[in-house]
């Protein structure tokens, strides 16, 4: 495939970050259940590519859809063998139809404790079996009724390998989701519609409107991160490592972020094309300047490279699972990664393709492509993929450790 271009701490020594999976609490026993609707009664449904590939399959959509067309949005996948739940509720998922190319979904059902946002940001789920029951000892419902609340369609019994090796092959690509066994007018006319992923300014619907807090008040230390679609589990590692967080808008400016007297300043992940968020580089780069430690992830990674002279390019399906190899370009290791992205800072081992003051620190070992920079003088780095990422792996949680001591390190 070819791929694209010491002085003593203020505070007290933390240990290593845990992971999120701590040992099983003492709940009270739930019980699994069976959902209403079985496979065989629910109507045909299809999904339709822009290059005019059909996949049949049978439709689970929310009450109130409109009987032709239910979903339309650019259609990816991931590989991720668990961890559904916080798939769909991941911010940088806005204005996807999502493909699981795990054979079977929706097996323990969901739970109020993993999301990573308040809802399910996805714009429709595909899948090649929705399981007819759920058990386990965390479930509240079914993924199918949790879905349809949040008016999120999913088409099962698709091919999902065909589907998957297509998308592999011609990219990634607008879809839509309608009722029915053939496309109507409508459908295609909503499919033609349907706006390109790049040029897009996601970061922008996703931020939170409001500034607010997260953390123990007493917490040591002070992050204010900025919101491009931050994931809760990055606020839950924060705070587990007495941090307090003020979690801001992705519009807000280095002055009014400074004026909070932060520690550390974080750039988080996020949906969209990253050249889109024009009103970021100016602001991240006089963050960085301030020499107040700066860590970005994903979305945070990718304008950390914009706002130093580099640029980033398109994948051509991007890169979504939680199977990544990752070489870390100083100790030679090998990270397993959780990603989520559909854009790359532009560049190899050898440099950011016009960001001289940044190093390469990362790289992708399946096409070579940049996954972490760090600033030559100034307390600046980021990753590409999701250190913070749940249900894991968790090989570069320490990358938590390492905007830690660079905070403590002032």
């Amino acid at each position: 495939m070819q791929h694209p271009r010491a002085e003593q701490q203020r505070h007290r020594e933390a240990p290593p970050f845990r992971s999120r999976r701590l040992p099983p609490r003492r709940h009270p026993r739930r019980q699994s259940g069976k959902k209403k609707l079985t496979a065989s009664r629910r109507p045909p449904g299809f999904l339709l590519l822009e290059d005019g590939t059909l996949f049949h399959g049978r439709l689970g959509a929310p009450e109130g859809s409109p009987s032709e067309t239910v979903a339309v949005a650019e259609v990816v996948f991931t590989t991720n063998m668990t961890g559904y739940q916080e798939v769909f509720t991941d911010p940088s998922y806005s204005g996807q139809i999502v493909v699981m190319t795990a054979p079977q979904i929706g097996n323990y059902g969901i739970n109020t404790e993993d999301p990573e946002s308040q809802r399910p940001q996805i714009s429709g789920v595909v899948v090649r079996e929705l399981s007819q029951s759920y058990s386990n000892w965390r479930a509240t419902g079914d993924l199918e009724t949790w879905l349809a609340s949040a008016k999120v369609p999913i088409l099962e019994g698709v091919d999902t390998r065909k589907l998957t090796r297509h998308l592999r092959s011609a990219g990634v690509m607008r879809g839509v989701i309608g009722a029915g066994d053939t496309p109507t007018a409508a459908a295609t006319d909503a499919l033609a519609a349907c706006p390109s992923m790049e040029g897009l300014d996601l970061a922008s619907r996703v931020t939170t409107r409001e500034r607010y807090t997260w953390g123990d008040p007493r917490a040591s230390r002070h992050i204010v991160a900025y919101d491009y679609g931050i994931k809760r589990n990055i606020l839950r590692l924060f705070s587990e490592h007495d941090c307090r967080v003020t979690v801001v808008s992705a519009g807000t400016t280095g002055d009014d972020a400074l004026a909070l007297a932060p520690d550390g300043i974080f750039l988080s992940n996020g949906p969209g094309d990253p050249d889109a968020i024009d009103y970021a580089p100016d602001t991240v780069r006089e963050l960085a300047t301030s020499g107040t430690p700066v860590f970005g992830i994903c979305l945070g990674h990718q304008l950390l490279g914009l706002s130093f002279g580099g640029s980033t390019t398109k994948l051509p399906y991007g890169h979504r699972g939680g199977n990544h190899p990752v070489r870390d370009m100083r100790s030679g290791r090998v990270l397993i990664t959780s990603q989520n992205h559909g854009f790359a800072v532009e560049g190899d081992e050898s440099g950011v393709t016009g960001a001289s003051e940044l190093e390469v620190t990362h790289v992708n070992l399946n096409d070579r492509t940049i996954e972490g920079l760090r600033h030559r003088r100034l307390p600046v780095f980021g990753v590409q993929y999701h250190p913070e990422a749940a249900p894991g792996p968790h090989d570069a949680v320490t990358h938590f450790d390492e905007f830690l001591a660079a905070i403590n390190g002032r």
